[in-house]
């Protein structure tokens, strides 16, 4: 009798331990996730830094300047060297790029900005507006949304409105064209892409 009540306690005491085995095993089978956990949470972080810079951007007119900085003279972005601003110089040159620097650079963070629109065959171009480098695979994207009307103006070097509208520039009209002819000149997809260095 003796026998047999040591044998079922052996037997219970094996159970618990394969069930404590069993449990241990589930809870620490989720461990390998909490990487790319992080990983998400930071990429959420970026996009809503990204599309708080984008909002604060549109309400003080420093997206619709960066849109039309344009030198209608020699037909490029003002102070560009290579097509896009890639130095923190060339960068800073617009109230949006210097709220981007502002927001980004000290975190190691490096971000892209592109120009999207519609030609009048509804061909979507993309132009690079600033360009930092390739983005890394887990980069975030915000994005926003700015109507243009042909009676918008130009931007001249130092931030201020000129009397030339993108209508009337030759060498805008290269940059962005118009798509329409009822007074709204294009809708520009303003897109940021941001990436941790």
């Amino acid at each position: 009798m003796r026998a047999q009540a040591h044998t079922l306690e052996a037997i219970a005491a094996s159970l618990i331990v394969l069930a404590s085995v069993v449990f241990a095993l589930q809870v620490t089978a989720v461990t390998p996730l909490s990487a790319s956990t992080a990983s998400q949470h930071i990429e959420n972080q970026q996009q809503a830094s990204a599309e708080g810079v984008l909002d604060a951007a549109r309400e003080n007119g420093a997206l619709d300047a960066a849109v039309t900085y344009w030198d209608d003279t020699n037909g490029t972005l003002h102070g560009v060297t290579a097509g896009a601003y890639t130095t923190d110089a060339e960068v800073n040159q617009t109230r949006f790029g210097a709220m981007l620097l502002n927001t980004f650079e000290s975190r190691g963070v490096a971000f892209n900005v592109y120009f999207t629109y519609t030609t009048d065959t509804q061909t979507f171009v993309s132009k690079q507006f600033i360009y930092r480098g390739e983005p890394s695979d887990n980069a975030a994207t915000a994005s926003a949304t700015l109507s243009l009307y042909d009676d918008h103006p130009l931007y001249d070097a130092d931030g201020h409105p000129t009397d030339t509208t993108v209508n009337e520039s030759a060498s805008y009209r290269t940059y962005i064209p118009p798509d329409s002819t009822t007074g709204l000149y294009n809708v520009v997809r303003v897109e940021v892409v941001v990436w941790r260095m």
